[in-house]
């Protein structure tokens, strides 16, 4: 069985046949795919998913650092409260995450 099985990956003059370069490219792939590609697009779902569910008076923190209140809701921005006392508009790109309660 063993000796068919290596005789349907060699070729005419002896030398192996590429299948299992192959092979070891496919399985490369399918491992970086489960454990790189996979989590990434499931965090960023999650973070669409956290960013559509956000409503006014819910804090967050941006990209930059800037943690605020929600005060108006837009289409494509948010306009927050921040601990200086001002009102800014951020994208919802700029959305990191909630603010963790301390």
């Amino acid at each position: 069985m063993m000796n068919t099985f290596v005789l349907f990956f060699q070729d005419a003059s002896g030398g192996g046949f590429p299948w299992s370069m192959v092979f070891m490219m496919l399985a490369i792939f399918g491992i970086f795919y489960f454990l790189v590609i996979l989590p990434q697009k499931r965090q960023k779902q999650q973070l669409q998913d956290m960013i559509a569910a956000l409503k006014i008076n819910d804090e967050i923190v941006t990209v930059g650092g800037v943690i605020g209140t929600i005060k108006e809701v837009r289409e494509t921005s948010f306009i927050i409260y921040s601990a200086d006392k001002s009102f800014l508009e951020i994208g919802k790109s700029a959305v990191v995450g909630r603010r963790a309660e301390s």
